[in-house]
């Protein structure tokens, strides 16, 4: 269904199906859909036409309720914590755009993260409005994230992704266990805790397959830490929610400041950016389903707690 609205600042507009119901007037509807916002604030949106029906009509404040039928409108997120980071540019073609998400950034609009997120951002700085994701990384995780620029193409572009044609290589930082042979493969079946935005390993076919390598052993010390930590290399062969994360956390090595699997008593603020997720999406690599170029991308940043090794 095409909208009758454009996009706003990168933002694409969201839309809500009439049913039929008892409802008399618009006003009514909207307060049961959306409990969550004052009557006053629905009562405002409408007084300056920021709800639309299929045509593009602004709605009313009296307007009468018209089930069968679609509006339109922006969403918004109030009081949105700005993430204060760059989000650098590693290719663009006619095509695809990829780029060097930091960590603290969405890669999409939801809950609480709409303006500030990879998406929104690109479309608005970019002047890309059919811009769309092929892929996801965690708001935690940081590293190369990929975009299709081109509608025509999105669908053979993430279709890399669902068959598995992309070779993906991530960083992480955690403890260096004494009772692991590395390199080692896991393998487990993942599925998410109902009700919560986490995953868990539960008995059955495994769905999900990392292999894990050490790069090398850290320096004692850092972070505080007594113990000795890894820099790993995370080879997915499959792409879950979570993946690399629950695994590392399955194997007693979570990975440094994982606040969900690690240490879930201390999930930071929206504004808290001093710890961050000691996770990489360093490379992704994969022969281009259009003119069958090889591409490789690889991201430019370093994970902090190596970087001080390093320094």
């Amino acid at each position: 269904m095409k909208s009758p609205l454009p996009l706003r600042a990168g933002v694409s507009p969201s839309r809500v199906y009439l049913p039929p119901g008892p409802w008399g007037q618009l006003i009514d509807f909207l307060v049961e859909r959306f409990p969550h916002l004052p009557r006053a604030i629905l009562l405002q949106r409408l007084s300056v036409g920021d709800i639309v029906d299929e045509e593009g009509r602004p709605q009313r404040a009296d307007s009468r309720y018209r089930a069968n039928g679609w509006l339109w409108y922006y969403r918004e997120v109030p009081n949105e914590v700005p993430v204060p980071f760059d989000l650098p540019v590693l290719h663009r073609d006619s095509r695809l755009l990829a780029v060097d998400k930091p960590h603290f950034m969405a890669s999409t609009p939801g809950g609480r993260h709409l303006h500030h997120t990879a998406l929104v951002r690109l479309r608005h700085t970019l002047g890309l409005p059919h811009l769309s994701p092929m892929h996801r990384l965690d708001r935690e995780t940081a590293g190369v994230l990929l975009f299709c620029i081109d509608p025509a193409y999105r669908g053979r572009y993430q279709a890399l992704f669902q068959d598995r044609n992309v070779y993906k290589e991530y960083e992480g930082v955690a403890v260096l266990p004494s009772n692991l042979e590395l390199p080692m493969v896991r393998r487990s079946r993942l599925q998410e805790v109902e009700g919560r935005f986490v995953m868990r390993e539960v008995p059955g076919e495994p769905n999900s397959e990392t292999r894990i390598e050490l790069i090398a052993p850290l320096d004692r010390g850092i972070e505080g830490s007594p113990r000795m930590l890894g820099w790993y290399r995370l080879l997915p062969v499959t792409g879950r929610k979570h993946q690399l994360r629950v695994h590392m956390c399955s194997l007693g090595v979570p990975l440094l400041n994982d606040a969900l699997y690690g240490n879930p008593s201390t999930v930071p603020a929206d504004d808290d950016f001093s710890h961050p997720l000691q996770l990489l999406a360093r490379c992704v690599e994969f022969r281009d389903p259009v003119d069958g170029k090889m591409h490789r991308f690889v991201s430019q940043r370093q994970l902090e707690v190596v970087a001080r090794w390093k320094r």
